[in-house]
Order: structure tokens, then sequence, then C-alpha cells
């Protein structure tokens, strides 16, 4: 009897459980949708952005921009961005986003590079807390749509020391968007910008420049498109990493309701047959005693 009792509590709790996943998993779907959304309605322009600056980009004017000025030897000072999530429950979304961040801190300290680590999301800073590493800006504050303000927020203060020439390199960490099933861990060097002359920034094919006129300079366009290019570099980042997250989340969920429903239904199993034996045993004892009463 306190076999089935305590079954009937297992199976209650399982449900319950399973409840809360196929919840969390609907909410994931239609959060995953519009970041979809989102990272489609980002790309025509930031593909805008660096089909111009390919355009534009020449080995002459990179010496006139900081932006575009290529360190001397190798990058001796560092800015490492790193994109996690605030909430987990996404599977290894997190671990595989804090074992890539790791692993390019090690490289860039092993090449003698002093590196800085910028941490957004607050389970990489509840990480790197634990671990001891000190973070030079912590990020907790924004949430599963972020805004092209936010992205101007993290990045002018390291354009500005990039400028100044304050670091040599800035790099992000974030999870690359490929589909729900594929959120792969990605390093972007966003400064400084090296689109190739004669190429697409995003290293796409070459491609016959068109006819342009251009006004007022070549230089002042370039000027204002840099700093754009940057800003959206970094919002591309954050929304990329918030559509891999529900991506992830959904995931993780349905694979825990599944796996919900096939432990309720062997618990249900284990409970017919627990009260099989027992109802079986009852006939026996009844029957046993009619008999030794009839004796």
């Amino acid at each position: 009897m306190a076999q089935t009792r305590e079954l009937r509590r297992r199976i209650k709790s399982v449900e319950n459980t399973r409840q809360i996943t196929k919840t969390m998993e609907m909410v994931a779907t239609s959060k995953l949708k519009r970041a979809q959304d989102r990272v489609v309605a980002a790309r025509p322009y930031a593909e805008a952005l660096a089909g111009v600056l390919g355009d534009l980009y020449s080995p002459e004017r990179a010496e006139r921009f900081p932006l575009l000025r290529q360190p001397r030897g190798a990058a001796a000072r560092v800015a490492l961005v790193s994109v996690t999530s605030n909430r987990g429950l996404c599977g290894g979304f997190n671990a595989n986003l804090l074992r890539e961040t790791r692993g390019r801190l090690a490289e860039w300290e092993d090449a003698g590079a002093q590196v800085e680590l910028h941490q957004i999301g607050k389970k990489g800073i509840g990480f790197f807390r634990f671990t001891g590493r000190a973070m030079a800006t912590q990020r907790g504050d924004i949430s599963d749509r972020p805004t092209p303000e936010q992205a101007v927020e993290l990045v002018d203060p390291l354009m500005a020391r990039f400028a100044a020439g304050e670091l040599d390199a800035v790099e992000v960490v974030f999870a690359r968007y490929v589909s729900p099933l594929s959120t792969p861990p990605t390093r972007l060097t966003v400064l400084p910008v090296r689109p190739p002359a004669g190429r697409r920034a995003d290293g796409a094919a070459p491609r016959t420049l068109p006819n342009y006129i251009l006004r007022p300079s070549a230089e002042q366009i370039l000027e204002t498109i840099l700093p754009l290019y940057v800003h959206n570099q970094i919002f591309r980042a954050l929304v990329e990493s918030a559509a891999s997250e529900q991506g992830a989340r959904r995931t993780a969920m349905k694979s825990a309701t599944d796996n919900a429903g096939e432990m309720i239904d062997t618990l249900r199993r284990t409970y017919n047959r627990a009260r099989q034996a027992q109802i079986t045993q009852e006939i026996a004892e009844i029957v046993g005693g009619a008999e030794a009463q009839r004796g």
C-alpha cells in the first residue's frame, strides 16, 4: 500500500513538472518567432552598411581613420565582450558560450596580451564572480529584446578608447543564430574594422563597384558610416544571441517535456503492476480465510 501511494505522488509530481516545461516550451516558441523576425530585419541594414564600407575602404584611407587602423604587431591590449543570457533552463547554451569565452581569454593571455572582460548577461556575471575573474564592466539589464540604443551604450566607450590608442582590439563572443537547433558560439572582431578592399565586409565575393557620386566626400561618408557599422555589429550580436537563447530554451523544454512523458508512462506501468499484485494478494487472503472458516 505504501508503495502505491509513493508511486501516485511521483506521478503527480512529474505531471506538474511536465505542465511547467510544456508551458515554457510554448512561451519560448512564441518569443523565438519574434526574435527570428528581429534577426531577419537587422540583416538588410547590416548588408547595406557592409557593402558601402567595403566599396569605400582602401589602405590609404585606413591610415587616416582610427577605427580602421590595424595594430602594429600583435595586439597588446584587448577588450573581450561576452554575451550570455540572464536566465537558465536553456540546455548547454550558456555553458558553451562560457567555454568559448574562457578559451579566448586563455588564447589572448598566452599570447602576452592584457585582456579586460566585459560581461553581458547575469549567467556569465555569476559564473565569473564564482571563478574570481575580474570584469571591467557588467550588464545584467539587457533583456531578450535588445535595442540599438543599448548597443551604442555598450560599444561607444570601447570605440573612444580604441580611437585614443588605449585598446588594440575589441572582440565579442556570442551565439550565432543558424536555426533553433544550431546556435554555435562565435567570435567576432569588432575593432579594428577590417573590410578588405574590393570585397564585401561580410566576406562575400568581389563585385563590380558602382559608379558612385560621392557627396560631400568619401572621407566624410566613412567618418559617419564607421561608428554606425560598429554599433550594428554589436546590435546584431545581441539580437542573434537573444534568438539563439530562445531556440535553445525551446529545444531544452521540449526534450524535458518528452522525457517527463516517458517517465510518467513508466511510473504508471509500475503502479498498475503493483496495484494488480496488491489486489491479487488481497483476493488470495480472502479466499484463504474463507477456506479456513469452512474447514
